[in-house]
């Protein structure tokens, strides 16, 4: 789904910002419910980028990647952290392009989620190339998502992509039940 986000185009930066887990819904632009097997997920793009919202069988999952005023916590490159049963996998990274180039790119990324069933993509009025996307999918019991964060006015285009499941049942178990036995 493509839709143009109700509110002014700011002069914010790429690296502006900052990633968090466990934020509580922010205020959202634009909203999109998806049930992907058992996993209940919500897009939400935000005044200032996006969050993402997890429910599957009791736990859940709040990520958020925006501009947050007063955040300590910068985008980071990657993250592995184990999230109660779950296991959560972020990785993140910065596309410099040429003004050209960036035009293409984000034409190319639009079209691709404009029409994809799982996806939500938000363009900021005042710039054409302006945009937060973001597109789900379940794959091999896992919920993974995307996002795209461009940035014209830098040529910079911010790449996330997050990946959470289930512990494998041996991961389950504790360090101890898994060294090897004495003869």
């Amino acid at each position: 789904m493509l839709t143009t986000l109700q509110t002014a185009y700011t002069d914010t930066r790429a690296a502006d910002l900052a990633w968090a887990l466990g934020r509580e819904p922010l205020p959202a632009l634009a909203v999109l419910d998806l049930e992907l097997g058992r996993a209940k997920l919500q897009l939400r793009l935000l005044g200032a980028s996006h969050q993402v919202l997890l429910q599957e069988d009791g736990s859940s999952c709040s990520e958020t990647v925006a501009c947050m005023p007063g955040s300590s916590t910068p985008l980071p490159l990657g993250v592995a952290k184990r999230l109660g049963d779950w296991e959560y996998e972020f990785a993140a990274r910065v596309e410099t392009l040429s003004q050209g180039s960036f035009a293409g790119r984000a034409q190319e990324l639009l079209a691709l989620v404009a029409d994809h069933p799982h996806s939500l993509a938000g363009t900021f009025p005042g710039s054409p190339h302006a945009f937060t996307a973001m597109m789900a999918q379940r794959f091999e019991g896992q919920v993974r998502w995307r996002t795209w964060h461009a940035y014209p006015q830098e040529g910079r285009l911010v790449v996330t992509r997050t990946r959470v499941g289930a512990l494998s049942p041996a991961r389950r178990m504790s360090p101890s039940l898994l060294e090897p036995a004495s003869l």
